[in-house]
């Protein structure tokens, strides 16, 4: 047996050493988006921000069996009573959520600035508190007197709606303790900084230990919590994604600054469905739900107007109607101009496209301009036959008959494809009182395909069938009595 002469061992240990070491090197990281690297640089290589990258102090807690809270039981013998919903006095908002708030759910809303998160929740606060639960609003972003105005002009002012202007997370807790609240709402996470954590509110590292804390008491006293987050240029929630995971429900409130119309959407709902969608009313006077929008988005429903068209959206489960308008002007400049609001661009090249090749509408030498009514945005395929129709209608200056809705995806070869939740749009349609409906043909009846041009009555609404986009046309009666200006030929 051989024995390893002092040098060899020295060697060896020097060796493990220099292992040991550049295991334990140390790391620097981002204090603004997260981004971790070997050394150390001025500039933040994900974010590129100057001087925010600093050494990481590397992990020493090393884990070990604790004392349990409670004890584990099979879960026939968890009550659910605990965790019901409960409504919060906004209609639209509990439609969202899947029935109202669960105690000790961690709610985080998201939004563009001004588009009314603030008065939204103020509005929450005060029906929640008109229901006799205690309310702990925390503001981070306005001083309490600031607030006091928005009450007063909402009607928000209650006895047990309390009010706090925070910055600092340990003073928040310390408000949670004094007044015991059923809900929670803090504007904004972004404004909270925690004492002893490294990085300025609003940074990676500050939201993230700030919402953990919150969720946390929200979980441990059985709060329903509800957080207010900053929206980035690209429409992402600021911060680390983190903080989605951490929270139980993600909402966006989303709305065009011209409008005052909102619609709240669900990304992430632990305790009902992501595909329901609220719709708000954001006025001088506060915030109310809107039960039917369909009536913001229609104008022209008793009489006849050239380049106008009705389609059915479906935002999430909820049916729209929003009416389309076209305009088909000649063009002097060499490269016509398509204008869009509302609409998908590259859709509405796509069905002009096909009204060329298909229909025989010549629209290379003349501008084409597109839009919805009343702010609404249709980016769905299932309103292709609408946008037809209403350019159609605009390049012959004949208005389709009234009290039709067209519905159909347009695909390159002119036919029209399958329209999902056909059923739900149709019965919307005939509850606001329209007379016909223009559908794709074959695909949508349930008995088997019918013929081109074939009715049917659904709910007393008038259901024609079209296999192609020219039939469609056909059908509207959408013909070439006036065509001053615009060349039409006959397809091949």
């Amino acid at each position: 047996m051989s024995v390893a002469s002092p040098s060899v061992r020295a060697m060896a240990s020097s060796t493990l050493g220099a292992r040991s070491g550049r295991s334990q090197r140390p790391h620097y990281r981002c204090a603004e988006c997260g981004w971790q690297t070997a050394k150390w640089v001025g500039r933040c290589g994900e974010c590129q921000a100057w001087g925010s990258v600093a050494e990481a102090a590397a992990p020493t807690v090393r884990a070990a069996p604790a004392p349990v809270t409670s004890a584990a039981v099979p879960i026939g013998q968890v009550s659910g009573s605990e965790a019901a919903f409960r409504r919060s006095g906004v209609a639209e908002l509990d439609r969202v959520l899947g029935g109202g708030l669960v105690p000790g759910a961690a709610v985080l809303l998201a939004g563009e600035p001004g588009v009314g998160k603030s008065t939204l929740l103020l509005e929450v606060a005060a029906q929640t508190a008109r229901e006799g639960r205690r309310v702990l609003y925390v503001t981070g972003e306005e001083s309490a007197g600031q607030v006091r105005l928005r009450a007063d002009r909402t009607g928000g002012v209650h006895d047990e709606l309390y009010l706090a202007a925070e910055t600092d997370l340990g003073a928040v807790l310390t408000h949670v303790e004094q007044v015991r609240p059923d809900l929670l709402v803090v504007d904004s996470v972004q404004t909270i900084g925690a004492a002893g954590v490294e990085g300025v509110p609003g940074g990676v590292t500050q939201v993230k230990e700030v919402s953990a804390a919150l969720v946390r008491v929200a979980k441990t006293r059985g709060i329903a919590t509800v957080l207010v987050g900053h929206v980035t240029k690209d429409g992402g929630i600021a911060g680390p994604r983190v903080l989605e995971h951490l929270v139980d429900v993600v909402l966006h409130f989303e709305g065009d600054r011209s409008s005052r119309f909102r619609m709240l959407r669900a990304v992430k709902n632990r305790f009902g469905p992501v595909d329901e969608v609220g719709c708000f009313d954001l006025g001088a006077d506060g915030i109310s739900a809107v039960a039917d929008p369909s009536g913001l988005f229609v104008e022209h429903v008793g009489g006849r107007v050239p380049g106008t068209s009705v389609a059915v959206t479906m935002e999430g489960r909820r049916p729209l109607l929003a009416e389309v308008q076209a305009l088909v002007a000649p063009s002097a400049a060499e490269r016509p101009r398509r204008t869009v609001s509302g609409l998908d661009g590259s859709r509405l090249a796509m069905v002009l496209a096909v009204l060329q090749q298909h229909c025989g509408i010549r629209l290379h030498g003349h501008d084409v301009f597109a839009s919805t009514v009343g702010g609404a945005r249709l980016s769905e395929p299932a309103s292709d036959l609408a946008v037809a129709v209403a350019v159609a209608s605009a390049t012959y200056l004949t208005p389709p008959p009234v009290g039709v809705v067209a519905l159909g995806e347009i695909g390159l070869a002119g036919e029209l494809r399958r329209v999902r939740d056909l059923p739900q749009r149709l019965a919307e349609a005939a509850r606001l009182g329209f007379s016909m409906a223009v559908v794709p043909a074959g695909r949508q009846s349930p008995d088997g395909p019918r013929s081109a041009g074939s009715d049917r009555t659904v709910e007393g609404l008038r259901v024609v069938e079209a296999r192609d986009v020219l039939s469609a046309l056909r059908l509207l009666q959408v013909g070439s009595r006036q065509k001053p200006s615009l060349e039409v030929v006959e397809p091949q």
